[in-house]
């Protein structure tokens, strides 16, 4: 099973979020990415986060505990864990051109309007509003359309 780390650093003073918007659907989404071997989830965010923006982020704080499974036809193809984490300060220079995307700060109230996976909404409105853990199982089908969620 794949293992995910991802981060949603908030700048609180100009009340944005910075974005990484994927080339191959157009999707918005908290940079991060996957785990490698003998690395905690921390260790995984801090450095997805470095690879994928150029900063380093500062006291990343687990928010959300996610089962993603992918079915076809009711039979599981794929299935991972994704760690999401919030942070709100960091260090370093931002990419200017990130191999992964394109980065963006967006404003806090325009978050729920940018186009993502369905289940990404789900946890950002959690995660942005309330400081507890999140667990949650996500069910999509092959072509990423969220089944349901619990």
């Amino acid at each position: 099973m794949q293992r995910i780390t991802n981060c949603i650093l908030i700048d609180q003073e100009k009340k944005k979020v910075l974005l990484l918007k994927k080339p191959r659907r157009g999707w918005w989404v908290a940079p991060g990415g996957k785990m490698e071997p003998l690395e905690t989830v921390t260790e995984s965010v801090i450095r997805e986060y470095k690879e994928e923006t150029g900063l380093t982020i500062k006291n990343p704080e687990l928010r959300g505990v996610f089962t993603i499974i992918v079915e076809d036809k009711g039979e599981v193809v794929d299935e991972w864990m994704m760690f999401t984490f919030v942070a709100y300060h960091s260090e370093g220079q931002m990419l200017t051109d990130s191999p992964e995307g394109d980065l963006s700060w967006v404003e806090l109230d325009q978050i729920a309007s940018l186009p993502k996976a369905k289940g990404d909404q789900v946890y950002f409105d959690h995660i942005l509003k309330h400081h507890d853990l999140f667990i949650k199982k996500f069910r999509y089908t092959p072509e990423y359309e969220l089944i349901d969620h619990e």
